[in-house]
């Protein structure tokens, strides 16, 4: 069949806003007529890739070749020089040993085998896939007239023969399932037909082809008769129109010249220009969209240095940066797009690695050498960490570093125990396994060594515990005042948002109305708002590129950061993504606080165990007082410095410490009861003499102090024992008991300063130290026990006195033991005093007791003397002289025990006694004061009574009062 011109396609563009390029050159511009394309120009919208392969008005059109050519199947299968029907439908009658020849490869050509059509399957198949799709949605319109059809029957039953997918208007031999339908090729061998099957089946094949074509050519032979007037008048005027044609080719030639003239002055440079703008700023896009691209595909290898050297917060930067980047500017990236997901587990792994630093970090920090000093262990690391985990919100991060301090308080003790022994020589560790039974091997002075070193090295290492946690905490502080000030600006910020709204607005319209006129300027006419004012930038041109797509790389991450100064000076930078809220600070802040008291408490807590594997042996009650006294202020000077490190007390220890001191003083009590027991049952109760020690004891009480005095061998060999205990400027005649009893209060009033914790405790002990000597005093003396516990043979009045004045001394001291006691107790202790007011009233009674029996026993002697008594002669009478002799003995007994004041009182009651039993015998022998002979005797005896007792030391200006023996008169 003939073939057809046809003109090049048209090129439809992909934008809106393209541009037509002209490519040919105007050298070639006139050419010999062609058929003009039915294509109108659009007006250029500024895209380069729509300005080439495009159809104009202005340029001729590409020259014909024969690939735009189309011809049909059976025009070029239908040889007209050979015969129809021949042997094969390929071969014909081209050679009978064609398909038998084997024909000789060229040298000069190539082997082709499937793998060179492997590019091509591969960019055909998508075209393939997408023809299909195409052919299936859009429904193909027919255009066969089937009118010729229904008039001539005799033509549509023969072109009923023919099978409708000939007729199809889509029929193209190309397609694999046309060809397959037209040419079955199950009917042919692969081997060229040599059987006589398949000979046969390629004939009939062949003959029913030529049949169809037969058919076809004489429905369009009738077709054209049908029309045959139509197209004898088409080829007579075609000499009118070539005609027509030539002049309209003429004019089309004309103008286009015209038109090319215009387009080369007044448009092409113009347009080259918007052109050219529009390629600058899309090279200028590409380039930072490249510059960008090759930052972030850094982001990996930077993270793994930033790791290598513990730059968690730096790196977790990066990756925020990078992600937000990809999200915004790089989404859709091919080459990216596993690139999220990997820095998504790189984040992962960097918690990871932050929590195990971080461990390493406290155990490193807790178990260095405890004799350095309290200097933080690489405050910009800790920094950098706490940084990093708040950054990732790891809140539980401190509960890492208290396990740390419970390990590192166990190894302290373990390891001062371990250097301890090993220093000790009489300690086998060999024999003894066991580092609790090494210790108890230890004396006292060793083990107090050794808690001595433990408290320090706990000491040190609280210090230690606190630094690090201020220094976290500082660093939460700083996130939280961030975090204020951030909110501040936002508040205010929110203030100008109504005013700034309108200004954004417009120029955001401005901006998006300007875009395509401001192409067209220079740098230089660029409105202010719109120029790059960046030094460090590259110049953006007079092109719409908005400033963020030609800034750098790091325009995308808008990260606003503050500096800020940790407590060791270490600067750091607080991102803006750090999205913790106040309150999970301040709880966090609180708990890092109560670290620091989990870390007094832990101390403690060792400390208590190490005291009670000890104490298990009853090692801390065998303690001497001086032992424990030493032990409790090394405990208490330990629990003070821990208070004063962390801020808040701990009463495990001190509890540990109460339960000892109480023992303590249960044992201590009870050893000084017992001894007093023993000395009172050994107690003759005569005046001891008073050695220099005990003077200068009670004088350093006189001084205010009450406390034992250094011992003074040398000064003591040199000093005598004296006769009386000298108490501020009085005399005290006492017993070897009431000496030591003093020495032992003084003993209960020091152990109170040196353990302030068992004030109450030791003030009970000494109420009942006090009130046994009391009352097991009054049974041996006036109860008379000592003639049975002692051996003595009577009660005199030598010792009654004695006891009198040693009570005296000890009632003398209870108010000085009670403002000691009061200054050491808190206010509302200050009931338990009333024990002293008891006590100073029984010994007022038992001293009355005494008194009264000193009194008794001369009121018996009188009473046994003076009923005897008879007035006569001689004068004085032997029973005054008898008198007289009894009262010098008592008072040669008592003088230089008792105070001149108290001999005085003592024998005016004693005198009030003579009296009334002389009233009463002289009533009895109705002798009266009249002046008589029986009165002037009893004169002259009360004369002789009343001159010897006035004539005894101290009793001078005694007023007896004699006169009351007589019976008043009525």
């Amino acid at each position: 069949m003939a073939s057809s011109h046809s003109s090049s396609p048209v090129p439809q563009s992909n934008s809106s806003d393209a541009f037509f390029k002209k490519e040919v050159d105007s050298t070639k511009r006139f050419r010999p007529v062609q058929s003009l394309p039915d294509v109108c120009p659009k007006e250029p919208t500024g895209n380069p890739n729509d300005l080439r392969d495009s159809p104009s008005l202005v340029v001729d059109q590409p020259r014909w070749t024969i690939y735009h050519s189309k011809v049909n199947l059976p025009a070029a299968l239908n040889d007209p020089r050979l015969a129809k029907r021949e042997s094969d439908f390929f071969t014909k009658t081209w050679g009978v040993d064609f398909v038998d020849t084997e024909v000789t490869p060229s040298f000069y050509l190539p082997q082709i085998t499937k793998e060179h059509f492997a590019l091509y399957q591969q960019e055909i198949t998508p075209r393939e896939k997408v023809h299909e799709r195409c052919k299936n949605i859009c429904t193909p319109k027919d255009t066969f007239d089937r009118t010729l059809l229904h008039t001539h029957d005799k033509s549509r039953t023969d072109l009923e023969q023919v099978p409708k997918i000939f007729m199809k208007p889509d029929f193209a031999l190309e397609d694999s399932l046309t060809f397959n339908a037209v040419l079955p090729w199950s009917h042919f061998s692969t081997a060229g037909g040599k059987g006589n099957r398949d000979a046969a089946s390629s004939r009939l094949l062949q003959e029913k082809l030529s049949h169809y074509l037969d058919i076809v050519e004489v429905n369009i032979a009738h077709q054209i008769s049908l029309r045959s007037e139509a197209f004898f008048h088409a080829m007579t005027s075609q000499h009118e129109l070539q005609d027509y044609l030539r002049k309209t080719s003429q004019a089309v030639k004309l103008l286009r010249e015209k038109i090319s003239k215009i387009d080369k002055v007044m448009c092409e440079g113009s347009l080259r220009v918007l052109r050219l703008s529009l390629t600058r700023n899309n090279c200028i896009k590409a380039y930072n969209k490249l510059k960008l691209m090759a930052t972030v595909h850094q982001t990996q290898p930077t993270v793994q240095l930033l790791l290598s050297t513990s730059e968690y917060v730096g790196a977790l930067d990066l990756i925020a940066t990078t992600q937000e980047v990809l999200q915004q500017e790089l989404q859709g990236i091919h080459s990216f797009r596993h690139l999220g997901s990997q820095l998504c587990e790189l984040e992962k792994l960097i918690d990871k690695m932050m929590i195990a630093e971080f461990s390493t970090y406290a155990r490193n920090d807790l178990n260095r050498p405890l004799e350095d000093d309290c200097q933080i262990l690489e405050e910009e690391r800790l920094v950098s960490l706490v940084f990093g985990l708040l950054k990732q919100r790891k809140l539980n991060f401190y509960e890492i570093y208290g396990d740390e301090m419970i390990n590192t308080a166990k190894n302290i003790i373990k390891q001062c125990v371990v250097n301890t022994v090993s220093q000790i020589e009489e300690i086998d560790t060999e024999v003894v396994v066991k580092l609790a039974d090494q210790m108890r091997m230890m004396n006292f002075p060793q083990w107090f060594d050794l808690l001595k070193n433990i408290f320090s090295k706990f000491t040190i290492f609280l210090k230690r515990v606190k630094a690090t946690l201020n220094t976290i905490r500082s660093v939460v502080f700083l996130v939280l005042d961030k975090n204020q000030k951030t909110r501040e600006l936002e508040d205010t910020l929110q203030k100008n948002s109504a005013k700034e709204s309108v200004v954004d607005s417009e120029v955001a319209y401005l901006t998006h109305e300007g875009m395509f006129i401001s192409d067209a300027f220079g740098d230089g006419e660029l409105p202010a708002s719109q120029r790059n004012t960046s030094p460090n930038s590259e110049p953006c041109s007079s092109d719409s590129v908005s400033e963020p797509e030609c800034t750098t790389d790091s325009s995308s991450s808008k990260e606003h950061t503050s500096s800020s100064v940790t407590a060791g000076g270490v600067e750091m930078m607080i991102g803006d993504d750090m999205k913790l809220t106040d309150l999970e600070l301040v709880r966090l802040a609180n708990n890092i606080q109560e670290l620091l008291y989990n870390a007094s408490d832990i101390c403690h807590d060792r400390s208590v165990k190490f005291l009670m594997a000890r104490a298990k042996d009853g090692f801390l009650e065998k303690l001497n007082s001086n032992e424990f006294v030493t032990l409790s202020r090394l405990m208490e000077s330990f629990i003070l410095d821990t208070e004063q490190i962390c801020g808040r007390k701990s009463m495990s220890l001190r509890g540990a410490l109460q339960s000892q001191a109480n023992k303590f003083v249960n044992r201590f009590h009870e050893e000084r009861k017992t001894k007093l027991s023993l000395l009172l049952d050994n107690e003759r109760w005569k005046q001891a003499e008073v050695p220099a020690e005990f003077q200068d004891l009670v004088d350093s009480v006189s001084d205010g102090r009450i406390s034992l005095p250094e011992k003074k061998p040398t000064a003591t060999e040199e000093r005598k024992p004296a006769e009386f205990l000298i108490v501020e400027g009085q005399k005290y005649a006492t017993v070897g008991t009431v000496l030591l009893l003093i020495r032992i209060i003084l003993e209960y009033c020091q152990c109170v300063d040196n353990i302030p914790s068992i004030t109450t405790d030791m003030l009970t002990r000494l109420s009942d130290l006090l009130k046994y000597f009391n009352s097991r005093s009054c049974q041996l003396v006036l109860g008379a026990g000592a003639l049975q516990v002692v051996g003595l043979k009577t009660i005199t009045t030598k010792n009654l006195a004695l006891s009198s004045r040693c009570l005296q001394l000890i009632v003398h001291y209870i108010p000085i033991i009670r403002a000691h006691f009061e200054a050491r107790l808190q206010p509302k202790q200050f009931s338990m005093l009333r024990h002293f007011d008891h006590i100073t009233k029984d010994y007022h009674d038992h001293i009355a007791e005494i008194s009264a029996k000193l009194v008794a026993i001369m009121d018996s002697l009188f009473d046994k003397l003076l009923s005897k008594y008879e007035v006569k002669a001689p004068v004085p009478s032997a029973c005054f002289r008898n008198i007289c002799k009894q009262m010098a003995k008592m008072h040669e007994a008592i003088y230089d025990l008792l105070p001149e004041e108290q001999t005085q009182m003592l024998f005016l009651r004693i005198n009030a006694s003579y009296k009334l039993h002389l009233k009463r015998q002289l009533a009895h022998l109705n002798v009266v004061n009249d002046g008589g002979p029986l009165n002037g005797l009893v004169t002259s005896d009360v004369a002789f009574y009343t001159g010897n007792l006035q004539a005894l030391k101290g009793l001078n200006n005694l007023d007896l009062n004699m006169a009351e023996i007589w019976e008043q008169k009525r």
